[in-house]
């Protein structure tokens, strides 16, 4: 396209007369544009897909129809998925984390469309699932594929993603200092002060973005009704330890929902057509589930909860206060399970949006509680605002982000003391039963995800089949040191596998353990080799990620350690020849 070809030859040109710290600052303001447009797009594209499903035609049990949409997005969402992406999509916080720990900051070029394609089926239509994480893979994926194209280093290439993140989920909510935090605290960690400028700038202008073309009603945001009262401290503290648990609860949930759709892999329609079926159930007991729930939200942030049960199943009981109450809890726990059974069924979307649903009813449902049990008069709105935050910074280990957010989004920072206290207490409680965050447990359980810490990252991309060493000379345990000796003149290493019949390694003989008395030709034919071998430190498995490798060689103290697959012995891996693969790969990571 001339216009494509004209963009690019101007940013080339800028970078043939900029210093690579100029062209950084130019870069992050080009991502943070691109990525803000991609964001507004997403949300105006679903704003307007959502209105036209949910509107009200006149027509008897109207209601009952537009239950079938949510069916109809995942159907779509997995027919493009498996047309033109060839059944992979990369979904999640996750599918950037391992982009980086991984492939060097590198992500497919069709990721900076297919999540706007595909979440835009999914949510659109229905589907219980947020716009943030598909918004943060654009995103990310604009950053990579930007740096690719102008050749950018490993270390500024990651910082351009994170600027993309930071945008996308700046302009999603007109939030720039929440997608600076999000960046730093899920993406990145491991920066310095000058990654802030280029951050900084992306999130502007990806705020920007949003700000100048969306109007008020596509954008989440809503304003504060009561002030905060520190009388009410320790029932703040008591939110956050409720949101810490809930969010455990939604950590476990989402696995266990995954686990249940994933045997049916290859049956990617069926899998639709009963995860569909399933959350059209869900939607039409409790309707607020439908799409991302944000207009719920502010319904009862603005203490208006009945109107949840209005034009639904449970109408003629919306003056009933115990069962709004009764419906608000219930509807707070099946959130997570419609959101997961959308995602697990073959629909896109994200974890951002359900959190805050959760975190909203679950704040609601508490002060509204104590409330009609008459123990005091809590601040409804406030309590339904900064539970919010509990659960964002419980699912996605972000605390800075989730108070930030919430303190934008409301437009003033007058509940920052309780935003702070929530979000803290909850993080607290979800990292005691919880190292990793839901979208990087599995992957750390596998040694693939160690983003905040470089050196690990570049470890863990080390694979174990191309430093393996075979050039060892094997000898049985049967053989007389007389034979030995003879394998000994013709090797040129000083360490030997001691294998049986079935080439199982049963010890190793080191050259300084029998110097003194290989010359010893007296003993060549009375000892055997089987006497003189000794057990292995440690054993490496070929598939052992490259970080356990090195805990192993750490807690042995050992150079060199036997390589083994499926109880056959394979070679040796030495501690020298993945430092010089380290460093190979760390000047790799400069350069490229």
């Amino acid at each position: 396209m001339p216009f494509l070809k004209s963009y690019e030859l101007l940013i080339s040109w800028f970078q043939s007369k900029l210093s690579n710290k100029q062209f950084l600052i130019l870069s992050s303001m080009f991502v943070g544009l691109t990525a803000g447009l991609a964001a507004v797009l997403l949300k105006t594209l679903v704003h307007y897909i959502h209105l036209a499903i949910t509107h009200d035609y006149h027509v008897q049990y109207q209601y009952y129809l537009y239950l079938v949409f949510p069916l109809i997005g995942i159907l779509l969402t997995v027919f493009y998925v498996q047309k033109y992406r060839h059944g992979k999509l990369g979904r999640g916080t996750a599918n950037i984390l391992y982009a980086i720990a991984k492939k060097s900051s590198f992500m497919p070029k069709d990721q900076m469309y297919s999540h706007i394609i595909t979440s835009t089926l999914t949510v659109g239509f229905g589907g219980s699932a947020g716009l943030e994480s598909p918004i943060v893979t654009t995103g990310s994926a604009i950053g990579a594929n930007y740096s690719k194209t102008y050749h950018i280093h490993y270390k500024d290439r990651t910082l351009l993603l994170a600027c993309g993140a930071a945008a996308g989920i700046a302009a999603a909510f007109n939030a720039p200092i929440a997608g600076v935090l999000f960046a730093l605290e899920v993406l990145l960690v491991d920066v310095g002060i000058s990654a802030f400028i280029p951050l900084l700038i992306a999130a502007a202008v990806g705020a920007l973005s949003s700000k100048i073309i969306l109007r008020e009603g596509i954008l989440f945001s809503f304003h504060l009704q009561q002030a905060f009262n520190y009388h009410n401290v320790p029932y703040y503290v008591l939110v956050g330890v409720l949101a810490g648990f809930i969010s455990l609860y939604y950590a476990r949930i989402s696995i266990k929902i995954e686990t249940f759709f994933k045997p049916k892999k290859q049956k990617v329609y069926l899998k639709a057509l009963i995860g569909g079926s399933i959350l059209a159930l869900l939607v039409f007991l409790f309707p607020p589930l439908l799409g991302e729930g944000y207009e719920s939200v502010k319904t009862i942030a603005n203490l208006e909860p009945e109107k949840l049960l209005e034009n639904g199943l449970f109408s003629g009981v919306g003056n009933n206060g115990w069962f709004i109450l009764f419906f608000v809890g219930c509807a707070m726990l099946l959130k997570v399970v419609a959101t997961s059974i959308t995602i697990g069924s073959g629909g896109n979307g994200g974890n951002f949006a359900p959190s805050l649903f959760m975190g909203a009813y679950l704040g609601f449902f508490f002060s509204r509680l104590i409330t009609m049990l008459n123990i005091t008069v809590l601040p409804e709105s406030n309590f339904t605002i900064v539970a919010m935050a509990g659960i964002l910074s419980g699912v996605f280990y972000a605390p800075l982000t989730a108070i930030f957010l919430i303190a934008e989004i409301t437009g003033g920072y007058e509940l920052m003391i309780p935003l702070m206290i929530v979000s803290a207490t909850s993080f607290a409680v979800v990292k005691y039963f919880e190292p990793y965050s839901m979208d990087t447990k599995r992957l750390a359980a596998k040694g693939h995800i160690f983003t905040h810490n470089k050196d690990k990252n570049i470890l863990s991309s080390l694979k174990m089949e191309k430093i393996v060493e075979t050039d060892f000379q094997k000898v049985s345990p049967e053989a007389t040191l007389g034979q030995f000796v003879d394998v000994i003149a013709h090797s040129k290493r000083n360490i030997f596998p001691v294998l049986n019949e079935s080439d199982q390694l049963v010890g190793i003989i080191l050259l300084d353990n029998v110097r003194e008395i290989m010359f010893k030709t007296e003993l060549y034919n009375s000892t055997l080799v089987k006497e003189l071998m000794k057990t292995p430190p440690a054993l490496v498995n070929l598939n052992d990620e490259m970080y356990a490798v090195m805990k192993k060689f750490d807690e042995t103290g050992a150079w060199n350690l036997p390589v083994v697959e499926n109880d056959k012995y394979i070679g040796f891996v030495s501690k020298s020849s993945i430092f010089t693969n380290y460093r190979k790969m760390l000047i790799k990571s400069t350069i490229s």
